[in-house]
């Protein structure tokens, strides 16, 4: 099921990377009962997503200079909607 933060994550990554493939996955369900500043999480919304991206411009590129280029883009929305990003960022052929 596709959402606003979803989309936009979607939408922001094609644009930059390009990429042969894109999953974006809202795993903000799994946090059900986890806490954060004293409360629960209830799980519903998009706090916690799991992204697998594979794109050319990764090539040659470390693994934590993948994960700073995403998390670049991505800068907003880290900044205020997403609680936890997990980056699958790989080059064609990996």
């Amino acid at each position: 099921m596709s959402s606003i933060v979803q989309e936009m994550i979607e939408k922001k990554l094609r644009v930059a990377f390009n990429p042969d493939a894109l999953e974006v996955i809202n795993e903000s369900h799994l946090h059900a009962g986890h806490h954060n500043d004293g409360l629960s999480f209830d799980g519903n919304g998009e706090t916690h997503f799991r992204v697998k991206i594979v794109s050319q411009i990764f090539s040659g590129m470390k693994r934590l200079d993948r994960h700073r280029a995403v998390n670049h883009v991505l800068e907003a929305e880290l900044n205020h909607n997403i609680h936890a990003l997990a980056i699958e960022a790989r080059a064609p052929g990996e």
